[in-house]
C-alpha cells in the first residue's frame, strides 16, 4: 500500500488562503487526528466532495488555525487516491505548523512532483499530460497556456495514439499473414503496411516541425539586448516590460550583470537579456558583466543590437559588429529623436542583409515595427497544433521514424515479412515510452523531479 503523503500544495508567501494536501490510503484518517470539525462529525463520515468548516488542532487540544477540510475518495480525485485538502490561511508560519502535524499524524513528506506521478502511475493522466501539468503553473502568456491545456486535455496523447494504433493493425495484420502463409498473401500484406507506414511517418514529422515552436512557448525565445553603453538597452527592457525593470542612467557602466525579463510578444514569449554595455573597463565587476554580455550575444536565439544614431560609430561600436556576422539578429539605431550622426546606411555597409529599424523609445518611434519584426522573425505558430514538448519526446519521435523507415526498407529488401513486424514493434515501444506506458523509473524520477514538492 502506498504511504500517505503531505506537502503544502500553495505558493511561498503571505495569501488570504494555503492549502495542505494529503493524499494516500490514509489521508482521511490522518486528517481527522489533527482536524475537529465544527458540527462534530469526523471527515471519515462526511460525504464525498463536500466542504467541513472547522479547526486544526495539535496533540496537546491547542487550535493552531482555523480551516476548512476538503474530502475527495477514490477514485475521484487528482491522484485518484483519497485526498484531503485542508484550506488555512495563507501565512508562511501556520501552513509550516499544519504541515508538521500532518507528519506527526503519520504522513510523509511528499517528493517533488509526486502527487502528479501518483496520478500518473494510478492511469489518471499519460506522461505528455503529466508534464503538461508543470507548463500550465509555468505558462509566461495565455497562448502559451492555451497550449498547455490542449497537451493535458490528451490532444497529442490522442494524436500518438491514434499513430500507435495503425502501427499495431500493421503488426496484427502480419501476424495474421504469417499464421496462414501464401505468396499472394505476403505481397498485398506488405503493399498495405508499406502504405500505412508511409501515412504514421507523415504525422510523426509533422510533430516533429513543431518541435521549435513548442520549445518557444514552454521556455521563451531567448533574446539578447546588446550595445555599448548607453544606447538605450536598459530603456528597451523597459518597454517590453512595460515597467521600470532596469535602472535608466546617462552614467556608463549602469548595468553590470546580464537583467533577465519574461515579456509577451503577440502571444509568444520572449526571454529578455539586458546585458552590460560591452567597451573596454578597468573595473573588475563590470568586466565580469561584459564577458557575460558575449557569452549571452554567443548563445541567444535573437539578438536586438542597438547603436545610438545620435553619436558617431567608434571602435565599441566595431565590437558589436563582430558578434552579429551570422546570427538571427535585428539592428535597431536609437533615438532618433535627436539630431542624426549615425544613418542607416553606414550601418548596411558594414552589415548588407542585415534589418535595420530606426527607433526613439522616446516618442515612440520605430516601436510597432520592432514587434513586428520580432513576430515575423519567430514566424506564425498555430496555438492549436500538436507540439513536441521538449528534446526527450522529440528523441523518441525520431526514434520511431527510424524503426518505421527500417521497416520500409525490409520490405523492399524483401527478407521477410516478420522482420517487419520487429522494426514495427521498434516503432510501438518508442511511443509506448513517449506516453508513459513503458518508461524507466530512472526517467520518471528525472521528469517529476523538475515539479514543486506540492504538485
Amino acid at each position: 500500500m502506498e504511504e500517505t503523503i503531505s506537502a503544502i500544495a500553495t505558493a511561498a508567501g503571505a495569501a488570504g488562503v494555503g492549502i495542505v494536501r494529503l493524499s494516500g490510503a490514509a489521508a482521511i484518517a490522518v486528517a481527522d487526528k489533527i482536524f475537529c470539525a465544527a458540527n462534530g462529525k469526523l471527515l471519515a463520515q462526511v460525504a464525498d466532495r463536500t466542504i467541513t468548516f472547522g479547526h486544526v488542532k495539535n496533540f496537546s487540544g491547542g487550535v493552531v488555525d482555523e480551516a476548512i477540510a476538503l474530502v475527495m475518495r477514490a477514485p475521484k480525485s487528482y491522484t485518484c487516491e483519497d485526498v484531503v485538502e485542508l484550506q488555512c490561511h495563507g501565512g508562511s508560519v501556520v501552513l509550516r505548523e499544519v504541515l508538521k502535524l500532518t507528519f506527526e499524524a503519520g504522513a510523509r513528506p511528499a517528493e517533488r512532483g509526486e502527487f502528479t506521478k501518483r496520478a500518473f502511475l494510478n492511469g489518471r493522466i499519460d506522461l505528455t499530460q503529466a508534464q503538461a501539468v508543470l507548463d500550465v503553473i509555468q505558462a509566461k502568456t495565455t497562448a502559451a497556456l492555451t497550449v498547455a491545456q490542449n497537451q493535458l486535455a490528451g490532444k497529442t496523447s490522442k494524436t500518438v495514439g491514434e499513430i500507435r494504433q495503425a502501427i499495431l493493425n500493421s503488426v496484427a495484420h502480419i501476424e495474421a499473414t504469417i499464421d496462414f502463409p501464401e505468396d499472394d498473401l505476403d505481397a498485398v500484406t506488405l503493399n498495405t503496411v508499406d502504405k500505412n507506414i508511409s501515412a504514421q511517418i507523415a504525422k510523426l514529422d509533422e510533430l516533429l516541425k513543431n518541435q521549435t515552436a513548442g520549445k518557444i512557448l514552454r521556455e521563451g525565445l531567448e533574446t539578447a539586448i546588446i550595445g555599448k553603453p548607453n544606447v538605450g538597452k536598459s530603456s528597451l527592457l523597459n518597454f517590453f516590460a512595460k515597467t521600470d525593470r532596469a535602472i535608466v542612467t546617462d552614467i556608463p557602466g549602469t548595468t553590470r550583470d546580464s537583467i533577465e525579463e519574461f515579456v509577451n510578444v503577440g502571444g509568444i514569449p520572449l526571454k529578455i537579456i539586458d546585458t552590460a554595455g560591452i567597451r573596454a573597463s578597468g573595473d573588475a565587476v563590470e568586466q565580469i558583466g561584459i564577458a557575460r554580455a558575449r557569452d549571452c550575444a554567443q548563445r541567444a536565439e535573437l539578438i536586438l543590437a542597438l547603436f545610438d544614431g545620435s553619436r558617431p560609430l567608434d571602435a565599441e561600436d566595431t565590437e558589436i559588429f563582430k558578434l552579429l556576422p551570422d546570427r538571427n539578429a535585428l539592428i535597431l539605431l536609437t533615438k532618433t529623436d535627436l539630431p542624426q550622426v549615425t544613418t542607416s546606411a553606414q550601418i548596411a555597409k558594414r552589415l548588407p542583409a542585415a534589418q535595420i529599424i530606426k527607433l526613439s523609445l522616446k516618442n515612440g518611434e520605430g516601436t510597432e515595427e520592432l514587434l513586428a519584426a520580432i513576430g515575423k522573425r519567430v514566424g506564425t505558430i498555430d496555438f492549436e497544433m500538436n507540439f513536441v514538448r521538449d528534446e526527450r519526446e522529440a528523441d523518441l519521435l525520431r526514434r520511431a521514424v527510424k524503426h518505421l523507415r527500417d521497416a520500409q526498407e525490409t520490405i523492399r529488401l524483401n527478407v521477410g515479412i516478420d522482420f517487419v513486424s520487429i522494426d514495427l514493434r521498434g516503432a510501438l515501444e518508442c511511443l509506448s515510452e513517449l506516453t508513459g506506458e513503458s518508461v524507466g523509473e530512472d526517467v520518471l524520477n528525472e521528469i517529476f523531479s523538475k515539479f514543486c514538492v506540492g504538485k
